[in-house]
Formats: structure tokens, C-alpha cells, sequence
């Protein structure tokens, strides 16, 4: 593991075999990119960063690129229509909470680190502690290998109540990843059996998902739910070169389980496929808790086979 110094912060980049994975720990525990040497000398970018941006410091959380932790709960949070607020159990209160939640922006700190893998235990602010108001630890643990590389969300109760949580990741995929190809080239295998779009108000509307090519504007901000198993597939529809993703090590998925595709426009360089525990909006609709003492995790292994 190598660690770097950029515009003042420490990046960490971790070398295993043909990969080379950098990330900013200390700033949301951010996977800033994911590249591959590939047999002809190339280098495949797996995980998108924008060229221009900076990366690292606190402007990471505006940037469309890398993988970025979302805690507690995964998009957005509504009260009566609104967004940016949910109510909390025991008091029912209405609290502030951002889009993604708080870890995004949030300060991190190392718990341990080798050369293939970290583990980074989250530190909240003032702004989150009065948005999610509980006694817990949460920590995000990384393993690199050469193909492929796992998160793992790891939350424990020091409350004396149950606590909910939805969290998840956002990963943001080079695509198209070969030469003279575009994103009609492109598709995505999965065993959802329901397909939403979430509203402004925070309902949601049903979904076609017969169309899986990242060339259907039917993709963008679509929601999967009710996998089958927790394992997705995507890449050129030759089949070679596929991405898989293994939410919880691809099993039966857990209730609420959710795959989002998602991005800004067609001409970007990326497009995200994200596994989530819950539906958006799961914060004012909590399926998961950790009890008190109790820990609890999720998991995504990402790889290149």
C-alpha cells in the first residue's frame, strides 16, 4: 500500500497483482478508482473518476465518480411530500437528513490497514448526530484482490433501542469499457421482479424492466426490487469482459433489497448500478434494524468475472 499526498490529504492506493485501486479514506472512505492492466498493456478503468476533478478533500461528495458509502439509509428521506426529512421512532421527531445520508460528507478514521485490505470507522458530525440520533459505531471494511474487490457495511448498536438503518453503495462503472463500442453494446442481467421510479413526492410508479440495454432511457433512476438472488451481471452482450456483482455473497437477497441503474445523461462516461438494503425513502418505512448490542452488516463484492 502506498500512500499519497494530494492538495494536503492522504490517499491511500493499494497495488494486487494487474489492479490498482486509490481511495481517500479519511473523507467519506471514498473508492476514488478502480483500473486494470489488462494482457495487452492497456489500462481498463473499472470505477470511473473524472479526469478534471480533484480527488481528494472536502469536495468529494459533489463529484459523479468513484464509489461512495451511503449511511444511514440510501436516497432520499420524505415528510409529508418533502425531501430531506424523516421522522424518527421513540420521539417522533422530524429530522434533517441529506440525500444518501451523512457518510458521504462525513469524516472517517483507520482502524487497520495491510497492503490489500482497510478498515475505516466512521466519525459524525454534529449535523449527524442530531439526524440520526443513536449510540452506534459504524465502520466500512474494504478487501482488494486482482479481479475484484468487497465492501462491507458493518454497523453495531450501543443504544438501548433498536436502531433502523437502509445503507448501500454507489458505485459509477466506465461505460463503455472497449474501444468502438457505445452503450447500445451494452447490458445488464438481473432477477428483479418488480421495477419502480420514485416521484417527486417520494411515491413511486411501476416500472418496466424487460428493457436491460444501457442504451433504454427506461434504465436511468430505475429501482429493481424483489431479487431473486443478490447477484447481477453486466457488460457487452458478447458476454466477455462481465462485471458481477454479489450483494450479501449473492444469495437469497434480505427483504427490501434494491438494485438502482442510474445516470445523469447519455453522453456521460459512466453509468452506476447500485446495491442497496432498502428502497429509497426507507428511513420513514425502516425494514431493517440493529437491535441493542446487536451487530449487523451488508456486503457487495465486486468483480471482474
Amino acid at each position: 500500500m502506498e500512500i499519497l499526498e494530494i492538495n494536503g490529504n492522504k490517499l491511500y492506493k493499494f497495488n494486487v497483482g494487474a489492479s490498482s485501486y486509490l481511495m481517500d479514506p479519511f473523507h467519506g472512505a471514498r473508492l476514488i478508482n478502480w483500473n486494470i492492466m489488462m494482457a495487452d498493456g492497456t489500462i481498463r478503468d473499472v470505477i470511473y473518476w473524472p479526469e478534471n476533478e480533484r480527488i481528494s478533500g472536502a469536495g468529494l461528495p459533489t463529484v459523479l465518480g468513484g464509489m461512495f458509502i451511503m449511511f444511514p439509509f440510501c436516497g432520499n428521506s420524505f415528510i409529508d411530500g418533502k425531501a430531506g426529512f424523516w421522522k424518527t421512532p421513540y420521539d417522533e421527531k422530524i429530522r434533517a437528513i441529506p440525500q444518501h445520508g451523512f457518510a458521504l460528507a462525513g469524516d472517517f478514521e483507520e482502524v487497520f490497514c495491510s497492503d490489500t485490505d482497510i478498515r475505516l470507522r466512521y466519525i459524525p458530525s454534529e449535523e449527524a448526530k442530531e439526524g440520526y440520533p443513536f449510540k452506534y459505531e459504524f465502520e466500512v471494511f474494504y478487501k482488494f484482490n486482482e479481479l475484484s474487490f468487497s465492501c462491507e457495511l458493518i454497523l453495531h448498536n450501543d443504544d438501548s433501542v433498536k436502531i433502523p438503518w437502509g445503507a448501500g453503495v454507489h458505485p459509477f462503472f466506465t461505460i463503455p469499457w472497449s474501444s468502438n463500442t457505445t452503450r447500445k453494446d451494452y447490458r445488464i442481467i438481473h432477477d428483479a421482479k418488480k421495477g419502480y421510479y420514485i416521484q417527486k413526492d417520494g411515491s413511486f410508479v411501476s416500472a418496466d424492466i424487460s428493457k436491460n440495454c444501457f442504451d433504454d432511457a427506461e434504465m436511468v433512476n430505475r429501482l429493481h426490487g424483489s431479487l431473486k438472488t443478490g447477484v447481477i451481471t453486466f457488460g457487452n452482450k458478447s458476454g466477455e469482459e462481465d462485471i458481477t456483482i454479489k450483494i450479501n455473497g449473492g444469495g437469497t437477497p434480505e427483504a427490501g433489497t434494491t438494485l438502482v441503474t442510474w445516470t445523469k445523461s447519455e453522453q456521460e462516461p459512466y453509468y452506476c448500478v447500485e446495491p442497496w438494503m432498502s428502497m429509497p425513502n426507507s428511513a420513514s418505512n425502516p425494514i431493517h434494524y440493529v437491535a441493542p448490542n446487536a451487530t449487523k452488516s451488508f456486503s457487495v463484492d465486486i468483480c471482474l468475472y
